[in-house]
């Protein structure tokens, strides 16, 4: 299984305590489950949170190749 890089920002590394996690996962579902195992909050962010591979947004059925970096990112407002 490739092993993967998630970096929050925003309300994401707010809720994960940390700005990026490492884990072992084949699809971007599989991240977000993997990381937010047993971590309700961090769940909740993920679960409204817009995800990039190599800046391109993809969906949580996105195959992960070996290294790649996932950016999580959640809603905001400003202006």
């Amino acid at each position: 299984m490739p092993e993967v890089t998630i970096r929050y920002f925003a309300a994401a590394r707010a809720a994960a305590g940390e700005s990026t996690a490492t884990a072992q996962a084949g699809s971007v579902k599989e991240l977000v489950d993997t990381v937010s195992a047993g971590r309700p909050e961090l769940a909740r962010v993920l679960g409204i949170c817009t995800f990039l591979v190599a800046g391109e947004r993809v969906e949580l059925t996105a195959e992960l190749e070996d290294g790649a970096v996932v950016d999580a990112l959640p809603p905001f407002a400003g202006g």
